[in-house]
């Protein structure tokens, strides 16, 4: 459980890294000229780089399931608000190329761009750089907001609230209607 905005931003820095570091090895990967080599490549990089990201975050489904049942709520529904397709689940072959597709017209000119002499492959290298690094970076992003939300829900939960002293009013003061 992370337990500070600080350690949060820290996880948060450290995710774009990762993410920046699996763009740079799937540009790479999509400048070879042997066309379908790079989606493998892409498939097996977000493969290791989802789940590690959730379990940074505290999202893995394992890290999930051992929470208090209200804790576990709230998780699951704050990762529903964010809308986020990966965070807390099991990381699939099938759910990555399902998001893969998604991202069709890149995915698709990235490989009718191998094609193309040279040029081709810097430009299949850019487009999946691209790729890569817009699912990661969301998935950081969405991991984020979850994070951020169930910390400020755990705060609010140990608040010690303390209540005002009442003010006794004393007979005729100014302050009761009635002595008017």
């Amino acid at each position: 459980m992370i337990e500070s905005f600080e350690e949060l931003e820290a996880i948060r820095k450290s995710c774009h890294s990762m993410v920046t570091r699996s763009s740079s090895l799937s540009a790479g990967a999509a400048i070879i000229p042997i066309p379908g080599v790079d989606i493998g490549s892409d498939v097996a990089i977000l493969m290791r780089l989802i789940p590690k990201i959730n379990e940074k975050f505290g999202l893995s489904p394992e890290q999930i399931e051992s929470l208090d049942t209200e804790s576990k709520l709230f998780v699951m529904t704050a990762i529903s608000n964010t809308g986020s397709k990966m965070a807390g689940k099991y990381i699939t072959k099938k759910l990555i190329v399902a998001l893969l597709s998604k991202m069709g017209v890149k995915v698709a000119s990235k490989g009718v761009s191998k094609f193309v002499p040279f040029i081709g492959s810097a430009v299949a290298g850019g487009i999946s750089f691209s790729a890569m690094k817009y699912m990661g970076s969301s998935h950081v992003e969405d991991c984020y907001q979850v994070a951020v939300a169930t910390l400020e829900n755990e705060r609010r939960k140990h608040e010690i609230v303390i209540e005002p002293e009442l003010e006794v009013e004393t007979k005729g003061s100014h302050h009761n209607p009635r002595a008017y």
